[in-house]
């Protein structure tokens, strides 16, 4: 199948030219950097900003709030209603280990709800697209497969999602209330996310730091999938009645802890 949504076919393609940016720099000899002012983080990063930035302008008029372009006052970010959010490389530390598990994220924000989103992978050539009333899908090499979040209805082993660079000890106590066993599923960047998405994880709790750009493109594709994103209360973890996460609502752009279930 294909996308019907020529937006989020236009999202793909200058998320997937981004990724061939980095991709250029990542498969160098990181070694060649260490007489260098820069470093191979720094002009992948920046490579792959460029890229998304002029291939948005080129389609939309709406602002756009990048890691790369972060310091847009709260005076100007509050008056918006719609913008593109973006991270232009996400998983510093997978990047750097070359494992694989960094990912390009332009995420399309509507009064605080990520309604659209696309997520790339380039070194694992797999993307996730996730548009709000129409549905979320992974795509590998042209070939578009829906995707949907699967609930644990209690018989199976509660897959939980953690960070390869971040693990927070709140995630036993949660853990523990989940009763019956779990197994933790290592991931690294908004990757995290999209396991839930895609329904190989259950759960995906976050208890340290992130930025909206970190989680808004991922965010989309997880509501898309049927999942839900909520604020998480460390001390009562799995409250039904949990805020939705929302975006551009404050002048900080750091999230809450916050948790991602099916």
């Amino acid at each position: 199948m294909s996308l019907s949504n020529t937006l989020a076919e236009s999202i793909l393609r200058i998320a997937k030219e981004a990724g061939d940016k980095i991709m250029v720099i990542y498969e160098k000899d990181f070694a060649i950097y260490e007489k260098q002012d820069t470093s191979p983080l720094t002009e992948a990063d920046l490579a792959a900003h460029h890229v998304i930035v002029d291939g948005l302008k080129a389609i939309s008029d709406l602002p756009i709030l990048s890691e790369e372009s972060a310091d847009i006052p709260w005076e100007e970010r509050q008056t918006w209603t719609s913008y593109w959010l973006v991270d232009p490389l996400d998983g510093t530390k997978e990047f750097i280990k070359k494992n694989g598990e960094f990912t390009v994220n332009i995420a399309l924000i509507d009064n605080g709800k990520p309604v659209m989103g696309v997520v790339y992978a380039p070194a694992l050539k797999k993307s996730y697209v996730g548009i709000e009333n129409e549905g979320a899908w992974t795509e590998v090499d042209g070939e578009f497969t829906p995707i949907t979040a699967r609930k644990n209805d209690g018989s199976e082993v509660w897959k939980v999602v953690g960070s390869r660079s971040h693990q927070s000890p709140e995630i036993k106590n949660l853990l523990e209330q989940l009763g019956g066993e779990s197994e933790l599923v290592a991931m690294g960047s908004s990757l995290k996310l999209c396991l839930v998405a895609e329904g190989e994880a259950h759960l995906y709790p976050r208890l340290g730091p992130t930025s909206e750009w970190d989680t808004g493109a991922a965010h989309a594709v997880a509501l898309a999938a049927g999942a839900n994103v909520t604020v998480l209360d460390a001390a009562n973890p799995l409250n039904d009645n949990a805020e939705a996460l929302t975006y551009n609502q404050k002048e900080s752009v750091l999230n809450p802890f916050f948790l991602v279930s099916a």
